[in-house]
């Protein structure tokens, strides 16, 4: 019994220390990755904007074949929604909350089930010669307390920006085709 009772206080003290540090742990994240290419700024732009083309380039989409997606709305404009469900990436849906014509779409990102939250992202273009085009994407957020705690052991950076850096190779490939 003195056994199970020094146990039971041992859990308790390491579940104590965990959420301590949390306290510490920063929520913040940020990633950005950019590929530069090889078509003009307009033909990029027209490109990206579209939620529905990301099935060709973003190795989000890709990853789950069984993922149940929706759209709704005209896509390209502001309002658009592209919803999925999956038991691999989990559920979730990405809005069009504004564009800069030929320059920038911004989209929040809503994230369901166990880790909710919402993250606004963009995607950016370039224009660096007539016929060479910058894309950027990026996202910020938060991690809620106590899951920051998990930020000691893994960068969101890394995990997020590994695929931003293949999808953006995957897109740069699709268009210079």
């Amino acid at each position: 019994m003195k056994a199970l009772k020094m146990i039971l206080l041992g859990i308790v003290a390491l579940i104590a220390l965990v959420l301590v540090i949390a306290l510490f742990v920063k929520k913040d994240f940020a990633v950005e990755r950019s590929v530069t290419i090889n078509k003009p700024n307009q033909e990029v732009f027209d490109y990206v904007k579209l939620l529905k083309n990301q099935k060709s380039w973003s190795s989000f989409s890709q990853t789950d074949p069984k993922m149940k997606e929706w759209y709704k709305g005209k896509d390209g404009t502001v309002g658009t929604i592209y919803g999925w469900e999956s038991k691999v990436m989990g559920d979730g849906e990405q809005v069009i909350t504004k564009i800069a014509e030929g320059e920038r779409v911004d989209i929040d990102m809503h994230f369901k089930g166990m880790m909710a939250s919402t993250a606004p992202a963009y995607l950016a273009t370039k224009m660096l010669s007539d016929s060479t085009t910058q894309v950027t994407w990026a996202i910020s957020g938060k991690m809620s307390y106590p899951m920051n705690f998990m930020g000691l052991f893994m960068s969101m950076d890394d995990m997020i920006g590994t695929e931003y850096e293949k999808s953006l190779a995957q897109l740069k490939d699709v268009l210079e085709k």
